[in-house]
């Protein structure tokens, strides 16, 4: 049997290549193990850590930041030395290392398994979603259509691991609850080494053609690399003013970086398209920071400030705050990813510029929400569950106008030698979007460790109604560069 080339998966029939499934799936895995972790961080530490509100908003952003900040590093990293295939593994493999030994002690061990979870998670992340995207050729119109089906994977693990790991995590035990995330993340990576051989040349080594003993010493010489960064990360983690030392260093290597590859680059055209798919990474940053209040401020909001009851049925309303807006992507992404083609085959479909405009004034609609539901609070400081979960069915229209379409405009106008580090930007960005989650979440808790719900109801609010107004102005900014910035990007759609 013959091998399978990268013309015989970027040549398919029909709507998605096969190669797609088997990629969602492990995706599917690896973010419930995710989000299981994510969706019960803030309420883990506050109740079982015994940490005020704002400290527990300052080390979710910090530990989410360095998730994301990771990515980077391990898309270099793939980029130069491990390939995809390898990244994925490893990367794997350590966040199921990392929860089985939260899992075996959560407050004794959390810190050292969340360090392990970063680097993993950092390993693994941003090097499926560029194999996504080599499953297209270049120009090819149903690749936004990919990568929303692929969003729709990402959806469905948050889902089930928002719903599970909070409800093992609340009602039965968090060993369970960080158990759970490990073994998912097994059947993720198992997923991965099986479905290998149809990812063809897809993922391999760039440097194979060098001799065995040089390859493995660079691949060792990964690995003793990450083992120096373990104790690093685990002090910026307990203490986060290590945190905005190492954000505010990161930040700047990384853009020299970019800017040192981008002048290598020999063309205009090249530089130009790099450079707007800079301006998309940059606005993503102020998104994030935004929606991200979901596993911070919003967490803790929902903990004690919400209603027990949706449409009537009893619900817990972390339960709901982690998985609403992963429902409502699955049953919308893939109606969204069907209208991008017809509207593309119409010629009437709006630029990626637009699209990220019209993330935002959903945000801003979606924030507004949680900032009117001061006015549904009873005297307690309690208000509608019901009101907060539409207010993410309005935010899920603007994330899945930007997020699936960003991974998808970032792997286009990428040269394709600097594919995984621009990756590694996106979700650098994500860091970014993450630690200034914490710092926006810590600013509206209130300074009184001892204030009523009431307070914290109007405190909470009041800061969603700000970040309402500002989501509204770079949305309204982003449609007016428009036109420059479809210029830079040149064909690319």
């Amino acid at each position: 049997m013959n091998a399978i080339t990268l013309d015989d998966i970027q040549d398919f029939k029909g709507k998605y290549p096969k190669q797609l499934w088997f990629l969602f799936f492990v995706e599917m895995w690896e973010r419930f193990c995710f989000y299981g972790m994510r969706g019960v961080l803030a309420i883990f530490m506050v109740g079982q850590m015994q940490i005020t509100d704002r400290e527990a908003n300052l080390k979710y952003g910090a530990i989410q930041a360095f998730v994301y900040a990771f990515t980077f590093i391990g898309g270099i990293f793939a980029d130069k030395i491990l390939g995809f295939n390898k990244s994925l593994v490893f990367g794997g493999l350590v966040m199921i290392l990392g929860n089985l030994i939260i899992a075996f002690s959560p407050a004794d061990f959390f810190y050292i398994g969340i360090t392990l979870s970063i680097i993993g998670t950092g390993f693994f992340k941003p090097n499926i979603s560029t194999m996504v995207g080599d499953l297209y050729k270049q120009g090819d119109e149903r690749r936004d259509a990919g990568f929303s089906l692929f969003y729709s994977g990402i959806n469905l693990g948050a889902l089930l691991g928002g719903i599970v790991c909070v409800y093992l995590g609340k009602y039965v035990s968090w060993n369970a609850a960080f158990l759970a995330a490990a073994i998912v993340m097994a059947i993720g990576v198992a997923t991965f080494i099986f479905a290998k051989k149809q990812l063809g040349p897809i993922g391999q080594s760039p440097i194979l053609h060098l001799e065995k003993n040089k390859k493995r010493l660079r691949e060792i010489a990964v690995y003793i690399g990450i083992l120096f960064c373990v104790p690093l990360i685990l002090i910026m983690v307990k203490n986060t003013d290590y945190t905005d030392i190492f954000m505010y260093t990161i930040g700047p290597l990384a853009f020299i970086y970019f800017m040192y590859e981008t002048l290598k680059l020999k063309t205009t055209k090249e530089k130009l398209q790099i450079g707007a798919a800079f301006i998309f990474i940059f606005f993503s940053i102020v998104f994030w920071a935004f929606f991200e209040q979901s596993g911070g401020s919003l967490s803790l909001f929902a903990e004690k400030n919400l209603t027990h009851e949706v449409l009537g049925i009893p619900m817990d309303p972390n339960m709901v705050n982690n998985s609403s807006n992963s429902l409502f992507v699955i049953i919308f992404s893939f109606l969204i990813g069907l209208i991008w083609i017809w509207m593309a085959k119409k010629k009437i479909e709006p630029n990626t510029v637009v699209k990220f405009g019209l993330a935002f004034l959903f945000l801003a609609g979606g924030f507004y929400v949680f900032y009117y539901t001061r006015f549904f609070a009873d005297s307690n400081g309690v208000t509608s569950l019901n009101l907060f979960t539409f207010a993410w069915f309005v935010i899920t229209f603007g994330e899945l106008c930007l997020s699936p379409i960003g991974m998808s405009i970032v792997t286009k106008l990428s040269p394709k030698h600097l594919s995984g580090m621009m990756m590694g930007m996106w979700f650098l960005a994500s860091a970014y979007g993450q630690y200034f989650a914490g710092l926006l979440g810590a600013g509206m808790s209130t300074p009184n460790n001892d204030a009523s719900l009431l307070e914290k109801l109007m405190a909470y609010t009041d800061g969603y109604r700000q970040l309402a107004i500002y989501a509204l102005i770079a949305g309204v900014i982003l449609i007016i560069i428009s036109p420059l910035v479809k210029k830079m990007m040149y064909e690319v759609k």
